[in-house]
């Protein structure tokens, strides 16, 4: 389960919020960076961070949705072939995201400058909006690592990334499905342009350096509370004129996630649940290049 017993006095005016997320994955290797793992061409097959550490025996944390741990990990070692590599979840770590609060400022100033019972503490490569990860060992006292946080419900931070349009896990990034340019993996670190040999790559840097975008993840908001079963995932969005917009991936509350045709995404938005129309909007992110989405 997660991890939401803690909570202290803000300090620096800034409030973070901290959640425990299941799952991490320890490799006992040299050097290793990546963001995402190609299965399919160039359609994705999961989301990950990889999170180095120095010591004496250099090893790499890895970062993934608990959903899909067990599959992961065998397709980890389909390429460990003969080398020396251990892949094994680490069950006595647990990892947090650390949000910096609205009123934060330059919250990475306010930041300890030694973290001393946290194994990593690293800025979140997606996007700044998403502030810190946090690994720590089980039973660390977080109120010593991060003075004045603010322990939050996990549907926060779901809230949150949703709010930003940040995808995370399969339910957002269907295996198969989704594409790593329309789930825009190039705004968060999680393509590169100059790494040779992976899966896609020829197709993927073609359509970012030649071709055309059409349909992009963005974040949504509905303008009435939602019907009491939520919003079926991968529902078809419509313009009000009954033309195709797109597709919901996921969401909670009033916010979610939605594959959207850009040249609708100004226009007002519906979703058909049980015969009754689901109004809703897209925006675009803040922290996106200021020439996106044009």
């Amino acid at each position: 389960g997660f991890n939401d017993t803690w909570k202290h006095s803000p300090v620096n005016a800034a409030k973070r919020k901290g959640w425990r997320i299941p799952h991490t994955l320890f490799l006992s290797l040299g050097e290793l960076r990546a963001v995402f793992a190609g299965k399919e061409y160039n359609r994705r097959l999961e989301n990950i961070r990889l999170h180095g550490s120095a010591g004496e025996e250099p090893h790499i944390l890895l970062e993934c949705d608990s959903n899909v741990l067990e599959p992961f990990q065998k397709h980890l070692k389909l390429y460990k072939i003969r080398r020396k590599v251990d892949i094994s979840p680490c069950p006595d770590l647990s990892l947090w995201a650390v949000i910096p609060g609205e009123q934060a400022g330059d919250a990475s100033s306010s930041l300890p400058k030694c973290a001393g019972q946290a194994v990593l503490l690293t800025p979140d490569p997606r996007a700044e909006v998403m502030g810190w990860r946090l690994i720590t060992k089980k039973g660390a006292n977080l109120s010593e690592i991060i003075p004045g946080s603010e322990v939050g419900d996990v549907q926060d931070y779901h809230r949150h990334r949703y709010k930003q349009g940040i995808p995370e896990g399969v339910k957002d990034l269907p295996p198969g499905v989704a594409l790593p340019l329309e789930s825009n993996l190039a705004y968060m670190n999680g393509i590169s342009f100059t790494k040779g040999c992976y899966i896609g790559q020829e197709l993927t840097a073609r359509t970012h350096h030649m071709g055309v975008i059409r349909k992009r993840l963005l974040p949504v908001s509905f303008s009435a509370p939602l019907p009491k079963d939520g919003i079926p995932e991968g529902a078809e969005i419509l313009t009000e004129s009954g033309k195709p917009a797109g597709k919901f991936r996921a969401g909670g509350g009033d916010l979610g996630i939605a594959l959207l045709r850009l040249a609708h995404i100004h226009e007002p938005l519906c979703i058909d649940v049980g015969g009754d129309k689901v109004k809703l909007s897209a925006n675009t992110p803040q922290w996106w290049p200021k020439t996106a989405a044009k």
